[in-house]
Formats: C-alpha cells, sequence, structure tokens
C-alpha cells in the first residue's frame, strides 16, 4: 500500500500583539516586532534586519491577519499549523488570545494542532538570560487535570490534526518534564473518558542532554530530537553541515545547516523530522545569539525533499514533517514572506509539497 504524501506542519507563534505581561516587562505596546525591526548586522555579511513583506507589521488581534495567513499556507501547500500553548500550571497562561479567538469563532478554517511550550518564560531570548519571568510548574494531577479541560474544546474541534484518529499534543521539552510517563497515563485516561479515541503524543527533546532518552519508556508515541542538534553537528544530522566558531566579543557563533533529522529515526524509533528556513536570534539575544548562516530558500528546499523522504519512508511514525516556523521573526525562523526573499521560502514549500499554482493569493 503506497504511504500518503506527508503532511506539513507548521510551529506558530501566537505573539504580535500586546499583552500586559509585555508591557510591564519591556514597556507598553512591546511585541516581537520591536526586537526584528531594531535587529542590525552584527559582522560581515549578516543579513539584519529581516522585515516582513506583504503582510506587514501584523497584529494577531485581527481575524483578517489570521485569514491571510491561513490563505497563504493553503495557496503553498502547508497543511496545518501548530500553536504554541503556554500553560505555566494554576491556570496561568500567556499570548492565548490569537488560539482561543481561531477556536471560538471557527476561523479561519485551517487545520490546527497545539504544541505545549512547557518551560519556563525567561528573559534569554530578550537579551536578560539570568531573568526568571514566568516559572513553569508541574503540580500534579489535579493541576493535569484542569489542563486537559482547558485543551479539551480545540481536541474536539473538526479542524483539529490527527494521526490515525487521535488529536495530535506537542510538548516542547519532554525530558523536562519531572514524572512525564504518569502525565502521558493520566491525560489518556481522561481523552477516553471525553469520548476521545485517544491522543498522539508527540515530545521534543535533546539527546546531549538526554542520553538514552525514550519516547516509548515515556509513553509518548513519537519524539522529535530538538533543532539545536543541528547547529552543532552530530553524526545522527545526516545531511548537515556544521561549524562553529567560538564566541568572542566582536563575534556570535555560527554555523550551517537546515534540516535536522531526528536522532532516533536510524535507531528505530517513532520520530518525525523538523526542517527550518533559518535561524537568527540576535534581535532578541545580540551577542548573545546563534547565526545560521548562508541560509537560501533553494538549500531549504533541498532539506524540505529530504525530509519528505524520511517521513515517507515505512520506519517514520507517520507520513508528518515538521516546519520551524511558520512566524518566529525574531529567531528568523520563518516562511512568511519578508522583504528579501519575497514568497521564496513558501514557493519551496509549494513545490516540494506539489501544491497547485493559485493566482488569487
Amino acid at each position: 500500500m503506497p504511504v500518503p504524501a506527508p503532511r506539513i506542519i507548521a510551529n506558530y507563534l501566537p505573539q504580535y500583539h500586546p499583552i500586559p505581561e509585555n508591557d510591564e516587562w519591556w514597556g507598553p505596546g512591546f511585541t516581537e516586532w520591536t526586537n526584528v525591526a531594531r535587529a542590525r548586522p552584527l559582522f560581515r555579511g549578516h543579513q539584519q534586519p529581516n522585515l516582513p513583506g506583504e503582510l506587514g507589521f501584523y497584529d494577531l488581534r485581527l481575524p483578517e491577519t489570521r485569514a491571510a495567513q491561513a490563505a497563504l499556507a493553503v495557496a503553498h501547500g502547508v497543511d496545518a499549523f501548530m500553536y504554541w500553548h503556554y500553560w505555566f500550571g494554576r491556570g496561568q497562561r500567556i499570548l492565548e488570545r490569537p488560539f482561543d479567538e481561531v477556536l471560538a469563532t471557527g476561523e479561519p478554517d485551517f487545520p490546527f494542532c497545539l504544541g505545549w511550550a512547557n518551560a519556563d518564560w525567561t528573559g534569554r531570548w530578550y537579551g536578560a538570560p539570568g531573568r526568571i519571568l514566568v516559572k513553569q510548574h508541574y503540580l500534579g494531577p489535579d493541576d493535569d487535570e484542569a489542563h486537559f479541560h482547558l485543551v479539551e474544546p480545540a481536541f474536539h474541534d473538526p479542524r483539529y490534526v490527527r494521526v490515525d484518529g487521535k488529536p495530535l499534543f506537542y510538548l516542547f521539552r519532554a525530558d523536562w518534564h519531572p514524572r512525564l510517563r504518569r502525565f502521558v497515563e493520566h491525560w489518556r485516561e481522561l481523552a477516553d473518558r471525553s469520548g476521545l479515541p485517544g491522543l498522539h503524543l508527540v515530545g521534543e527533546f535533546r539527546p546531549d542532554e538526554a542520553v538514552g532518552w525514550s519516547p516509548l519508556r515515556h509513553g509518548l508515541d513519537a519524539s522529535v530530537g530538538s533543532t539545536f542538534r543541528a547547529f552543532f553537528g552530530n553524526p545522527h544530522d545526516v545531511g548537515t553541515r556544521a561549524r562553529r566558531r567560538l564566541r568572542r566579543p566582536d563575534r556570535v557563533p555560527y554555523s550551517r545547516g537546515h534540516l535536522q533529522y531526528p536522532h532516533l529515526h536510524e535507531a528505530g524509533e517513532p520520530s518525525y523530522p523538523v526542517v527550518m528556513s533559518n535561524f537568527d536570534n540576535t534581535p532578541r539575544s545580540g551577542r548573545l545569539g546563534v547565526v545560521l548562516v548562508d541560509a537560501a530558500p533553494a538549500l531549504f528546499e533541498a532539506a524540505l525533499q529530504r525530509g519528505f523522504e524520511l517521513a515517507a519512508s515505512p520506519q517514520a511514525a507517520s507520513p508528518l514533517v515538521f516546519l520551524r516556523s511558520w512566524n518566529e521573526w525574531a529567531e528568523g525562523n520563518y516562511v512568511e514572506p519578508d522583504r528579501r526573499h519575497g514568497r521564496a521560502y513558501l514557493e519551496a514549500v509549494r513545490r516540494v509539497r506539489g501544491a497547485p499554482v493559485l493566482d488569487d493569493v
């Protein structure tokens, strides 16, 4: 039986609108656009600032913006958005408004899933690495149940991404969860009570920090090795050409590579490939940042093609490719149109995906 063409799920940052917390921490009206617009080159050949193209400096509170993003995704073969979801415990959330409105209004009519960004909210990405702004808590079964019931309506939405009929839920750093297996078992029980056919649980981890870590042993269905493995090279990162310059006062680290092959793929563990367009978080972190040099749409396209081959192979957990990311502008990690390349990254997705050309988008 032929394997279906892989689906492309693009990570989606629900930022780009003012929130009280950012007003308090960074000043009134702060959004990611603040960092993006003030970025400057830090070394010869460093391409900054990277500025948005046809969508402009958008505000995600506007349904028109969200509709325009979905239209571009459909036209170029992106199959779904994975909205980053922030739950810190005791009901504390952040950046929830865009997705809550997508869920409540039914618009845009475009597939989605959720990824739990289960990490401390720190100032690391804003030039203040030692500052913890919001602490991530793991408070036990009652809190886990409250968390499940918060996202349960999304799991029942017909737009929600499913694998073998089961809603897909992603953990940003599964290896950081101190009682992951109990969490997974509890959520599976809650899903059963909710009338769902189960959950497809995917966990990201960093193999260098979690040696011997296995998604199956912790009850997950599949894993993703952290993209940052691609920056510094790894024998499991097939096809990655990586190099690193040690940090000096006048230079930021840099490396080369677009495709992060899952660490466990070759070992037969269920896993998914992740493909990056670029990476440059100096708009947030300045000289503490990391830059992926020589990034280009053509290299991204080749990496995405190889990712498709991996995702369609018999040992893949399911024919899925994660695209990192749709709109992480302050990490230089986006496929939305920009002023330098226009729609070139999206056109690369369309060619690999085999999507038809639509003239009205």
